[in-house]
């Protein structure tokens, strides 16, 4: 080919090249943007995020009442009934026609009295364009609804009271004192979602605090980010060692897997005079692996050991090849310690126990699922948890939660609801509430709240210094399933 011809042909090429390299870069970024990511770093107000945080529907992950989270539909159960003023009560609440949004809430509240997300609308819509301050509720909607609704109504329990406090107080009372608007935000229990809807937290001002988040990986992911943007969290779920002395910007109100880890040792070497388990974990949870190792270590210097292991997040993991091998390692005690998401695996593992071993759970095991599917082999089962109702029979929080809900709350709804008093404690007495008052005020030693549930105190750890409650499984009614949890003396 003639010189002459080359060089246009080689120009061609290189600009063919150079348009096809933009045009794959454009369509990538575009991918990447649907995808969801976050490169906003502008300071957002109100419920509004910036248009690189909204991308991947983040913006409808975080609601005051202009979204839809929660759409149950249970047949015969006024949920159809309930779910339709609802709708009615987020566009009247979109469109700041609040007096309509109050009115479509209670409504909703009505054929639905359980449902937090509705209550924590009405309350935010009765405050309508007056003065708030805003503390963000994380939760997994999209993969533990269950725990989700259970932490929801603690928050919702608690803005209610706050709010109802200060509307019944006269101006001059008040002192100036803020209402307590709640945005719920939808982590979806996924760590990247976790990050981004923690990146559009820490770039909104109008957000002071946060409770949350659910799980440990989760509370872990976003506690960088919230130690970078200066914004408290109070995680009222979240048990693994590794947040110790995470961060000054993390709290939690519920005790650690060395409180809970040293408990079930305790009971099993002294009270069921047994020394040797096999633990049934989940290696990629940093909650799963939290227990299993603080578990094997209190053990230990309880004169007991550890036989075997199994990994519920293996592949090839087989419920009734693991439970053989145990027992040929000579368990006598099966150590069960998933996280929720693998909850099904080992429930596999009890219902072919058949009460054969003695069992033991770390809170997750706590939950309906577990009564309804395998509750009679789970009969004798000891799980720790923070909180028992039954524990706690004259408590305030008890018995105004059962007026409120009109049912009997867990362990997860009572540590959201001290998460969250913990902020109204302080707003109560601080007229000028920011991201810095907080920490320092909760990082006080002298900070306490007493509060219908207990006493909240944080540890320079940002730990909460409070005992387990040990809990076991009985024939019963109260849970509808023919089985239920009660506390152990």
């Amino acid at each position: 080919m003639p010189k002459k011809e080359t060089l246009p042909l080689i120009l061609a090429l290189l600009t063919t090249t150079l348009l096809l390299g933009g045009g794959f870069w454009w369509f990538s970024q575009r991918l990447a943007n649907l995808g969801g990511s976050t490169g906003s770093t502008s300071p957002t107000s109100g419920n509004q995020i910036s248009g690189d945080q909204a991308s991947g529907n983040l913006e409808m992950r975080l609601s005051a009442g202009k979204q839809l989270l929660i759409a149950e539909t249970t047949p015969n159960s006024g949920n159809s009934e309930a779910l339709s003023h609802k709708q009615a009560g987020i566009a009247a609440f979109a469109a700041q026609n609040y007096p309509e949004a109050v009115t479509a809430f209670t409504a909703a509240l009505k054929a639905r009295r359980n449902d937090p997300e509705t209550l924590i609308y009405l309350n935010n819509a009765r405050i309508g364009t007056q003065d708030a301050f805003e503390i963000a509720i994380a939760v997994p909607l999209d993969s533990n609804l269950n725990g989700s609704l259970e932490m929801l109504r603690g928050v919702a329990q608690a803005q209610s009271e706050f709010n109802q406090t200060e509307f019944n107080q006269s101006v001059t009372a008040n002192q100036g004192r803020k209402l307590l608007r709640v945005l719920i935000v939808n982590d979806g229990g996924e760590l990247e979602t976790t990050k981004q809807v923690a990146t559009a937290l820490v770039n909104n001002p109008d957000v002071l605090g946060l409770v949350g988040h659910n799980s440990s990986d989760m509370s872990l992911a976003a506690g960088d980010i919230y130690r970078q943007g200066k914004l408290v969290m109070i995680s009222p779920t979240s048990t693994s060692v590794k947040l110790s002395n995470f961060s000054p910007y993390v709290f939690r109100t519920v005790p650690s897997d060395f409180v809970a880890a040293r408990s079930l040792a305790n009971h099993m070497v002294t009270q069921l005079k047994q020394q040797q388990a096999a633990v049934f974990f989940n290696s990629q949870s940093a909650y799963s692996q939290s227990l299993k190792s603080e578990f094997s270590a209190a053990l230990s210097l309880e004169g007991g050991q550890v036989v075997n292991e199994f990994d519920l997040s293996d592949a090839a993991f087989d419920a009734a090849n693991s439970l053989k091998q145990a027992q040929q390692s000579g368990a006598t005690v099966l150590a069960l310690f998933p996280n929720s998401e693998l909850l099904d695996r080992v429930l596999q593992v009890v219902q072919l126990n058949q009460r054969k071993l003695a069992l033991l759970g770390g809170d997750d095991i706590y939950s309906p699922k577990t009564l309804s599917v395998v509750g009679e082999a789970t009969q004798g089962m000891r799980i720790a948890v923070p909180w028992h109702i039954l524990a706690h029979p004259n408590s305030s929080f008890v018995q105004e939660s059962r007026q409120l809900w009109g049912a009997d709350v867990n362990w997860r709804t009572a540590t959201s609801y001290d998460a969250m008093s913990a902020f109204t404690a302080i707003a109560a007495t601080e007229p000028n509430l920011s991201r810095e008052r907080i920490q320092s005020t909760l990082a006080s030693p002298s900070f306490s709240v007493t509060n219908g549930s207990g006493i909240v105190k944080f540890s320079t750890s940002g730990d909460r210094n409070q005992a387990i409650q040990l809990v076991t499984v009985v024939a019963g009614r109260r849970s509808g399933y023919g089985y239920d949890f009660v506390p152990l003396p």
